[in-house]
């Protein structure tokens, strides 16, 4: 499913002609506020998000507490020129649209999202759902809406007798029933930058049947959970970004990331036994270096861990990365606006420090650094990332954007 966010630019443009003398002068210079409409959209306009989406999907049984089975788990991340992620705003309904449909990550979302009407917020009337991380940014804007059939209830959809949980609450429902609902968090445009910023997403859905067996009936449920993130806004035209000099961005990031350190069974001390499948969600700050004459980035990732989600029959469990543990990741690059659209590059080291000083460094197998330049000229960045890590029997993959402004 895919979504879209529309921010709209509006450009005047003059022509004098006629008979006799013509003289041509140069235009004076043009105030970027003056036709800038990302902030404060007049016409809907939609953008190619930057970033990636991971989807992990499974059945629980109520018989067996703590324990995953049929997992499926895919991610992906995009390039600046090869995105699944739209997002559109459209200021006349005051409506946002998001469409994700990778093949790859098997994200398939698409959800219209009014504002006031699918307003959510931590401490208000209607909190968002499980799975939702509460950023400590102030200038995240929260929305919430089903998808699925329109006659639902606004901030889901599904069928049957369903209990729609909270957000440290896994949604249950009754025999033949089912639920979905899709979160969109977005930073202000305007709070940080003028010409980017990012986003993420929670998706949760839900099928719930009974197992009748001799002993009783027990419940089953089956889970598709997408999380995603990723930046968007007005990119900077290849001919106006800067071919010598250097830069310094600086701004936030945000990542999702699913972890589990015993795929083959055996927990980090030695014991037998596995823990399930978690998400996490990663908020900070990142720094670009950019070298504009020789062609270079590079990126530095500084953040803190929230506390690992667990449903209902999966947890909680004693998670590897503890909540508040510090996250930093350093990386760098190659600009090719020709190639690439932007820059690209990898990641040279990561690394997890818990609140009781015990450090997990990740093991990398596979990183990327994707990203472009943002307003008239390049006074902004902005990009997606991936790390995925290689230990043996472990799965950690990390999926986040990051935006800066010089």
């Amino acid at each position: 499913m895919r979504h879209y966010l529309l921010l709209s630019a509006t450009c005047l443009l003059a022509a004098c002609g006629g008979g006799g003398e013509t003289t041509i002068s140069t235009p004076p210079p043009v105030n970027p506020d003056a036709v800038h409409s990302f902030v404060h959209p007049t016409e809907p306009k939609t953008y190619q998000g930057i970033g990636g989406s991971h989807v992990f999907e499974y059945l629980t049984d109520e018989r067996q507490c703590c324990n995953q089975q049929g997992e499926v788990y895919a991610g992906n991340s995009s390039t600046a020129r090869d995105s699944a992620i739209s997002i559109t705003y459209n200021p006349r309904e005051a409506v946002y649209t998001l469409e994700l449909e990778d093949q790859l990550s098997g994200a398939d979302t698409a959800t219209r999202f009014q504002d006031p009407g699918s307003r959510t917020d931590f401490g208000g009337a209607a909190e968002p759902q499980w799975g939702v991380p509460h950023l400590a940014n102030p200038n995240i804007h929260y929305l919430q809406a089903g998808d699925g059939d329109p006659r639902s209830p606004y901030d889901s959809s599904g069928s049957g007798l369903v209990n729609a949980g909270d957000n440290q609450h896994a949604p249950t429902g009754a025999d033949g029933s089912n639920y979905q609902s899709t979160t969109l968090f977005v930073l202000e445009p305007g709070s940080e930058t003028k010409y980017v910023t990012y986003a993420g997403y929670v998706r949760n859905a839900y099928s719930f049947s009974t197992l009748e067996t001799d002993t009783g009936a027990y419940a089953l449920i089956d889970h598709h959970l997408e999380r995603g993130s990723f930046a968007f806004g007005e990119r900077t035209d290849n001919g106006a970004v800067p071919r010598t000099g250097s830069g310094s961005y600086h701004g936030s990031m945000i990542a999702s990331m699913i972890f589990n350190p015993t795929l083959d069974g055996v927990s980090p001390d030695g014991t037998n036994g596995m823990l399930p499948n978690y998400f996490q969600w990663i908020e900070g700050t990142a720094d670009l270096a950019v070298n504009f004459a020789n062609s270079s980035v590079n990126l530095a990732l500084d953040g803190k861990v929230y506390a690992p989600h667990y449903d209902y029959y999966t947890g909680p469990q004693e998670s590897v990365i503890k909540d508040q543990a510090t996250f930093a990741a350093h990386g760098a690059g190659t600009i090719n606006m020709i190639n690439f659209g932007g820059f690209k590059g990898e990641f040279s080291d990561a690394r997890f420090v818990n609140p009781n000083g015990t450090t997990y460094n990740v093991n990398i197998a596979g990183s990327s650094i994707d990203g472009t330049f943002f307003g008239p000229a390049a006074e902004e960045a902005g990009g997606g990332f991936r790390i995925v890590g290689g230990n043996p029997d472990e799965r950690i993959d990390i999926l986040g954007a990051f935006v800066g402004k010089k």
